[in-house]
């Protein structure tokens, strides 16, 4: 159940990388509409993403960067009461730090998804204009359902990712309480807290493991 819960996640990231869509196209359609994409890509290379990750971290990081809104996820994780003081230099090597992070732990995750079941749930009523979740749910190879939504925002005519909810974990809640603990730890110490980011991400995974396996 550990390893599907981060195929899950990764999956549900994945499911946004269409980076040509038109303005109208709806959250559920971007969903929809990229799956198989991205599915595809992975069956035709896999061999060799296996033998080299990095090329798959880079081929993540070109379709997602544009339907992930990384600046917004980011700054929601770091808060206002640290953004505020922080640099733009620090603010994009946060912003670096924290995509690669998650193209790592996601794409080592989706190289082990082998063509598990999943399901598009109808589309919910929008909480507020310009934001939506869009839920699913992964059937595992004994029958167990596991729930998927996430939050997208509209910027500029299209829909990007925001945030993430895997089974119940709230993963920008996650990510923000592991930030600030870290801050803490490191006396606040906010360039100590980016270059060792990419060890809270695994503090995170750790995390969501745990619970998961309740």
């Amino acid at each position: 159940m550990l390893k599907f819960l981060r195929r899950g996640l990764l999956l549900l990231l994945a499911a946004l990388s269409l980076p040509a869509l038109a303005t109208t196209t709806t959250p559920h359609q971007v969903v929809q509409g990229t799956i198989d994409q991205v599915l595809g890509e992975l069956n035709s290379r896999r061999e060799l993403f296996r033998q080299d990750p990095e090329a798959f971290y880079q081929s993540l990081d070109r379709i997602l960067a544009p339907v992930v809104d990384f600046d917004g996820f980011a700054r929601g994780v770091m808060t206002v009461r640290y953004s505020r003081s922080a640099s733009p230099a620090q603010m994009q090597a946060f912003q670096d730090s924290f995509k690669r992070s998650l193209m790592q732990f996601y794409g080592n995750a989706l190289l082990e998804y082998e063509n598990q079941e999943i399901r598009m749930l109808p589309v919910a009523p929008e909480r507020e204009p310009g934001r939506a979740s869009v839920n699913m749910e992964i059937v595992g190879r004994n029958g167990a359902v596991y729930p998927l939504s996430y939050t997208m925002v509209q910027q500029q005519g299209r829909w990007m990712v925001r945030n993430v909810i895997v089974n119940g974990i709230n993963i920008g809640k996650l990510f923000r309480d592991q930030f600030a603990d870290a801050m803490r730890n490191n006396r606040n110490d906010l360039d100590r807290v980016i270059a060792t980011w990419g060890d809270t991400v695994a503090r995170s995974r750790q995390t969501v493991e745990a619970q998961g396996a309740r």
